[in-house]
């Protein structure tokens, strides 16, 4: 062979192994990332193939699945009570993908999880169509019912736990949205329906998870934290015993007064009178007498300063890491730059009722093949211990105070038990908007034992600015999801 010939050879040669090299890439290095591209059409064909598997609800589901006829995708989700449980559920839609539960647990509810491989070769061998698994989830139908209905046309928020596992009751958010409005493709019906439900069309923004995503100035419920953090590090130890907090009490390296709301009795009041009646004045020299580290340690046991996964991602909630002396006493009253999510105060009144341990919250019960295997079985699991059992029973004491004689009443049950605590948060500069009403809460069942807690705030209140609205607007809603688990049990 000539010398032309054989280079020409040799670069054959080189282009031939640039080839399979190229080839062998594609198939087996990038083969998972294709196949999940978002521009990859073949993947949204097939997730819509067969029917999806379905979201549970105390054994029944919430979703469902009706075939089209439309367009080369066959099926599409539909949703009972969508608006209802669009916080828990997300979406699923052909044309704008999925969130949420819809999206996190995709592989299982369209069955292409790898978990389940065995079954789908079982299936292709025999013929059987394939069809995806289930969903199973924490979810009280009855709470969450009375979540949605007690919040009504107003704007904000219900997050309920049970204290002993972690196991979310409610997740409700208002205003919401119902899924199957844009579940298909259709430009003239989805698209428009998306469209009027973007925050730039939408003010209201129904499609924001207030429950998880959005974070709120807690206002007084935050003195449930400062109180724990006073008794667990030792600044007080008998709720009963008098404090030294003069009224007013100036804030320290400041000549500002921290005020209290309204006529009360707040001058070395009890810490016990104190979360009765609200008062700043106690509270904020409490947190500022502790010092910023030992308020943050406390804070951040009970889940601040981190996003929690349930699995669906919550925002996380914040207490300042940076503060002065008079920041750290706004901060312990729930004011200053302290932030947090309704699921977060719930974590909050969960810890304190179960005497002090906080599981970590979890909204899947299980996943389940088609053939209703259990594919994954969720364990409780413990979070952190803010308290010690003896510092969480007084200071349940102290909260029951707030609901029998105190702030609280309307959240009161007949011949049960329940301990609470309610908040408003100031809102806009100078506080010229109308105020956050919070309220959270426990309530104990006949053996002593806490199944529930929850956490309330209703964004658009016009309310007066006093703690009494966190217990005239939250409290209410608060009692009956409360009276919804208990009547379930």
């Amino acid at each position: 062979m000539n010398k032309p010939l054989r280079r020409i050879a040799i670069f054959c040669g080189l282009l031939v192994m640039a080839l399979l090299i190229r080839d062998n890439w594609i198939q087996y290095v990038q083969a998972d990332s294709l196949q999940k591209h978002e521009n990859n059409r073949r993947v949204s064909i097939e997730r819509y193939a067969q029917p999806r598997g379905d979201i549970i609800v105390d054994g029944k589901p919430i979703t469902g699945s009706t075939e089209t006829s439309s367009s080369d995708y066959q099926w599409k989700r539909t949703y009972k009570d969508g608006e209802m449980w669009a916080p828990v559920t997300g979406y699923a839609s052909q044309a704008f993908g999925a969130t949420q539960l819809e999206s996190i647990e995709d592989g299982i509810l369209t069955g292409n999880d790898d978990r389940l491989f065995f079954r789908r070769t079982l299936d292709m061998i025999t013929g059987k169509k394939q069809k995806g698994g289930n969903v199973v989830t924490t979810l009280n139908g009855a709470a969450q019912k009375a979540a949605f209905e007690g919040l009504g046309d107003k704007k904000g928020a219900v997050a309920a736990i049970d204290p002993s596992t972690g196991a979310i009751l409610a997740l409700a958010s208002t205003p919401s949205y119902d899924p199957s409005t844009f579940a298909g493709n259709s430009t003239d019906t989805d698209t428009k329906a998306w469209t009027k439900l973007q925050k730039k069309q939408n003010p209201d923004d129904p499609m924001l998870n207030r429950a998880l995503r959005e974070t709120y100035p807690p206002g007084s419920t935050f003195k449930a934290v400062t109180a724990a953090a006073a008794l667990e590090h030792g600044l007080v130890t008998d709720p009963d015993a008098k404090t030294d907090s003069p009224d007013p009490w100036t804030m320290p390296d400041t000549t500002t007064e921290l005020p209290n709301e309204g006529n009360i009795p707040c001058k070395d009041a009890t810490l016990r009178d104190a979360l009765r009646y609200s008062c700043n004045t106690v509270f904020g020299k409490v947190g500022s007498d502790l010092g910023k580290d030992k308020m943050l340690e406390t804070a951040e046991k009970f889940g601040f300063n981190k996003e929690q996964f349930v699995p669906v991602r919550s925002s996380a909630s914040v207490f300042p890491t940076a503060m002065d002396k008079p920041q750290t006493a706004l901060s312990s009253i729930g004011q200053f730059d302290t932030a947090a999510t309704p699921l977060q105060m719930a974590m909050v009144a969960s810890a304190i009722a179960n005497d002090g341990t906080l599981m970590r919250p979890y909204m899947v019960d299980r996943l389940m093949g088609q053939n209703v295997d259990v594919v994954e079985q969720h364990e409780p699991k413990k979070m952190s211990e803010p308290l010690s059992p003896d510092n969480a029973q007084k200071l349940q004491s102290m909260m029951e105070t707030v609901v029998e004689d105190g702030t609280g009443t309307r959240a009161q049950i007949p011949n049960v038990k329940v301990g609470g605590k309610t908040g408003t948060a100031q809102h806009g500069v100078d506080n010229e908007l109308a105020p956050y009403a919070w309220f959270i809460s426990y309530a104990k069942g006949e053996d002593g034992s806490s199944p529930v807690a929850v956490a309330v705030v209703v964004e658009d209140s016009q309310a007066e600015r006093d703690d009494i609205s966190g217990g005239g607007l939250a409290a209410p809603i608060a009692k009956d999801v409360m009276k919804a688990v208990l009547e379930s049990k």
